[in-house]
């Protein structure tokens, strides 16, 4: 079959049709400030070109808005740099045109690399969510606390290795060849809910509760309790004088954690355990009413799951877990800003 070559308005009439079906990466950059990123990423990279020769790096700009599509869509750096080739809604979002080139797999691994060793996807995070409440998004009607755990591959170790992995040891065996550690993950650990076991990390984030939008999160191994990561996601809102009730389920109810919220002067509404208390008593007609505003935090895990291809993670070790969960934290706060300013919610 002959090869056609397309002329400028067939691929105007394709981003038409693409804008005519809904194309959620068209909406989300009419209403993203992306420049508001672009001095942190700067920052990271102040000491990285040493010299003027050599090809120009990439607008940086477009590196992290792939990081947000490799984030939004959880595709490898493989798929992500050949999607940004492939798709024309890709190619629109990242403002690449037909002749010129993408990045590939190894730079935007290397990209990431350095954001995650400066720190600076946590310090983006920061960032936006300040943006949000200066533009009127900021916190309100309470707090709600929830973990999730994100899976990873699986490790395939012995059972003596594992134990060691526990001790918080590297193994021998690991040490013996330096390419097989690096392909260990020694950060990560196994987790029952349910009666279903895990491997990976948890997900901690604190939203608020009329718009859903996560104010802070932390990230641990998937055995640490969800309950001890409380007071460290609620750290930012002490100096709040915005609504301080505080919702989570029961896992993260004691009495020593009622006292400790008490303290810094927020106002609980954890479900309580029920263990001697009825069906239809007062405490159980209490809980029910809390457990209507409580899972709303769930809303933000199901739509990493059914719009963000999941929460499942590649990566080795904690230091990147934090580096790619950010960016999943960011991304979503993205796409629901994206949503509250299209629906009204605000």
């Amino acid at each position: 079959m002959e090869y056609i070559q397309p002329g400028f308005f067939d691929l105007q009439e394709r981003y038409e049709k693409l804008s005519l079906e809904g194309d959620p990466l068209e909406k989300l950059d009419k209403v993203i400030d992306w420049k508001i990123f672009l001095p942190l990423i700067n920052r990271a990279f102040e000491r990285e070109r040493k010299s003027e020769g050599g090809r120009k790096p990439y607008n940086r700009l477009l590196m992290f808005k792939l990081l947000i599509l490799q984030s939004l869509y959880n595709l490898s750096d493989n798929k992500v740099c050949f999607y940004a080739q492939d798709r024309l809604s890709f190619m629109r979002f990242l403002k690449v045109g037909l002749s010129e080139k993408v990045p590939d797999e190894k730079t935007l691994w290397s990209f990431r690399e350095i954001l995650t060793e400066g720190k600076v996807i946590e310090k983006l995070f920061v960032k936006f969510e300040k943006y949000l409440s200066l533009n009127g998004l900021q916190a309100s009607c309470g707090h709600m606390v929830d973990a999730t755990v994100v899976k990873v591959p699986k490790q395939r170790n012995s059972r003596e290795d594992n134990e060691e992995i526990k001790k918080g040891n590297t193994p021998k065996s690991f040490e013996q060849n330096m390419y097989r550690r690096q392909q260990k993950d020694v950060d990560a650990r196994w987790m029952q809910k349910g009666g279903k076991t895990y491997y990976g990390y948890k997900n901690h984030v604190n939203s608020d509760v009329k718009h859903k939008i996560i104010r802070s999160y932390e990230v641990t191994s998937a055995s640490v309790h969800d309950g001890e990561c409380l007071m460290d996601l609620l750290e930012n809102a002490m100096n709040n004088d915005n609504d301080k009730k505080v919702w989570a389920d029961n896992a993260y109810y004691s009495e020593a954690r009622e006292k400790q919220l008490k303290e810094k002067g927020f106002e609980s509404r954890m479900i309580q355990r029920n263990y001697h208390h009825p069906v239809g008593s007062d405490r159980d007609r209490e809980n029910h009413r809390r457990a209507k505003i409580r899972k709303r935090v769930e809303h933000i895990f199901g739509f990493m799951v059914n719009s963000m291809g999941g929460k499942t993670i590649r990566g080795i070790g904690i230091i990147r877990a934090k580096a790619k969960i950010g960016l999943k934290n960011i991304t979503y706060n993205l796409c629901r800003y994206e949503q509250i300013l299209r629906l009204g919610v605000a």
